[in-house]
């Protein structure tokens, strides 16, 4: 469900950047580590980056796409905690990461809440003029919390090109879905 969730707001974020420098991850957030049955933690930035492009096939037309895109990057940062049960994290926990995403260096272009589920997530892009230069999400669930963050130039009808790729989820944008809905593959 969060990976459908962040879907959406991606494709949703389609319609409408400095995280080693700008979005500090807050201690009590890497200490979660310890009470998260599963964890996912990707740091790629500089060149372990562009290390980690060669390893995309150039054969295959997403990994190109994907390559392409990661180009200009300066940085992919995920961080992902699931829990085997309810509460042990907090609303604080997260609090940290979304009070420097404020404007006007950056924008939150989506909020998601479901009060049936407890699900919220948040799209936020940092602008420089008209150009798009980071991306960070934060989807939060009762048992999973993930923190995405994209560091460099965008381009927004490329951006599900990296779905699949350095845990980020795999989408299908309305380019190539008529469905308005993402679809998760």
């Amino acid at each position: 469900m969060k990976r459908l969730i962040l879907s959406i707001a991606v494709v949703l974020a389609f319609g409408a950047c400095g995280f080693a420098q700008d979005i500090k991850i807050p201690v009590n957030i890497d200490k979660l580590s310890n009470k998260a049955s599963e964890v996912v933690d990707v740091n790629l930035d500089g060149p372990m980056l562009k290390f980690a492009g060669k390893f995309l096939s150039s054969e295959e037309k997403d990994d190109v796409e994907a390559q392409q895109l990661i180009r200009n990057l300066k940085g992919i940062y995920v961080r992902s905690f699931e829990f085997e049960k309810a509460g042990e994290f907090n609303e604080a926990d997260v609090d940290e990461v979304r009070s420097q995403l404020k404007s006007p260096l950056w924008m939150r272009t989506v909020n998601v809440r479901s009060k049936k589920s407890g699900e919220k997530v948040d799209v936020f892009f940092k602008m420089e003029g008209d150009n798009i230069v980071g991306l960070a999400i934060i989807a939060v669930e009762p048992t999973e919390l993930t923190i995405v963050n994209l560091v460099g130039p965008i381009d927004p009808e490329k951006l599900s090109d990296l779905g699949g790729h350095f845990g980020i989820p795999k989408v299908e944008s309305t380019k190539t879905n008529p469905h308005p809905k993402a679809k998760v593959k």
